[in-house]
């Protein structure tokens, strides 16, 4: 089973924010070749964070668990997320009123586009 491992100091999140990025209307994800060895080797490096513009604890919560869902959900496809890469994912607004099916699509595209 794959673990997700979440970034830690502030060097690695500017690392991985300087390079590829893609927007979608609920969620924008950067990714950078993994420059920093997991704990686990099973492990994948991705974190996700919310402005807090976006709506008090409850809901940015909320919609950390629904993207954490689907990249779990993602994990079990063969090749849908690439471990060659530590990705970092930002949270909308939009992506609190929606469901989970309407969320994984847009980001197995996401996904995709990055991989290329």
């Amino acid at each position: 089973m794959v673990k997700l491992e979440s970034l830690k100091k502030s060097n690695q999140f500017k690392k991985v924010l300087k390079e590829k990025k893609i927007h979608s209307e609920y969620f924008s994800i950067f990714a950078a070749d993994n420059f920093y060895k997991p704990k686990n080797k099973t492990s994948l490096l991705i974190s996700f964070v919310m402005k807090k513009k976006i709506g008090n604890a409850v809901k940015r919560n909320k919609i950390r668990r629904k993207l954490k869902a689907i990249v779990h959900k993602l994990l079990k496809k063969r090749g849908a997320i690439s471990r060659d890469y530590t990705y970092i994912v930002f949270g909308k607004s939009n992506a609190y009123a929606e469901k989970q099916n309407v969320l994984m699509p847009a980001m197995i595209n996401c996904f995709k586009k990055l991989s290329k």
